[in-house]
């Protein structure tokens, strides 16, 4: 069986933290939070790295990114552009959004052979994390046998704005039901709060189990976004064509009603730290300084 992969997706354009998440640097020595993702994949086994990126930034991206593990993994570079669509489709005026996880995803399907792990690179989900989904893939799971790595939805909210999260079902069996993304929930005194419109909250229990896109897919997966895609495009056209975008966690949750697929969930014992807006900058360094004083990561990844 060939190696498995991880797929870091890191094309987004960072709207609400204002500027390039997957290049800032984060660490004490300059790193990003791509270097601890990879840093935590390569000792947890993982040879492989394919990086999904926007052409505008590859070669920034190679030099502050990529050069780090270029020695130590077999990296692969995909452009995610939005006109690499399914046939017959096309970007309507005025996108310049890009499609989404489920899109980034489907973008790399030239260069996917082997089951895969798939990130984000502004999210940092921790060494248990990545060696649960390592052990996942290496054992060779059937072609329509996913895993994803779930945490509890109040060590994954941020103090300063709202966070889109996968609200996830789970069965007595780990084994996930249901996943439906919302785009918009906040931290409140008295607790996690969703809404649809802005106007109208809904309570979340603290503990509710969600995705943060770390999914372990087999390449099949690539043949059902495909698939998908053209019922997603159709929504997207009519309702909001500008902006609409095709996740992960949707797709997977169309995958589980359409009994294609099963998706055990591992629960990780790590916190994951991520940056969605600016002001969790400073929240993100202190708690790199905190890791690297406790021996979690070395003072200087690629010393």
């Amino acid at each position: 069986m060939k190696e498995p992969i991880l797929v870091v997706m890191a094309a987004g354009i960072g709207s609400r933290f204002g500027g390039l998440k997957q290049m800032t640097p984060f660490g004490l020595h300059g790193e990003s939070l791509i270097d601890y993702s990879l840093f935590d994949a390569l000792r947890s086994g993982f040879k492989r790295v394919v990086f999904i990126v926007n052409g505008k930034i590859i070669d920034d991206f190679k030099d502050l990114v990529g050069s780090h593990v270029e020695g130590r993994m077999e990296v692969t570079y995909v452009n995610q552009e939005l006109d690499m669509l399914p046939h017959g489709l096309t970007v309507p005026p005025g996108r310049v959004k890009p499609w989404g996880t489920s899109h980034a995803v489907l973008c790399s399907k030239d260069v996917i052979d082997a089951p895969f792990c798939a990130i984000n690179g502004d999210d940092l989900y921790g060494l248990d994390a990545m060696q649960k989904m390592y052990a996942f893939l290496k054992a060779g799971p059937q072609p329509h046998e996913y895993a994803m790595v779930g945490f509890d939805l109040k060590n994954t909210l941020s103090e300063h704005g709202y966070v889109s999260r996968g609200i996830c079902q789970v069965d007595e069996n780990d084994y996930l039901e249901n996943v439906i993304e919302r785009l918009h929930i906040i931290s409140t005194v008295d607790g996690p709060l969703h809404t649809l419109d802005q106007k109208t909250y809904h309570r979340l229990p603290e503990d509710t189990t969600v995705s943060m896109n770390m999914w372990a897919f087999t390449p099949q997966v690539l043949d059902e976004i495909e698939a998908h895609f053209p019922t997603f495009y159709k929504k997207a056209m009519a309702e909001n064509p500008l902006k609409a975008e095709f996740y992960l966690p949707n797709l997977v949750g169309d995958l589980l009603r359409e009994n294609k697929a099963t998706v055990k969930v591992m629960r990780s014992r790590d916190k994951w730290f991520g940056v969605t807006n600016a002001s969790d900058r400073p929240i993100v360094e202190e708690a790199l300084k905190e890791l690297t004083r406790h021996g979690v990561y070395p003072d200087g990844l690629w010393r």
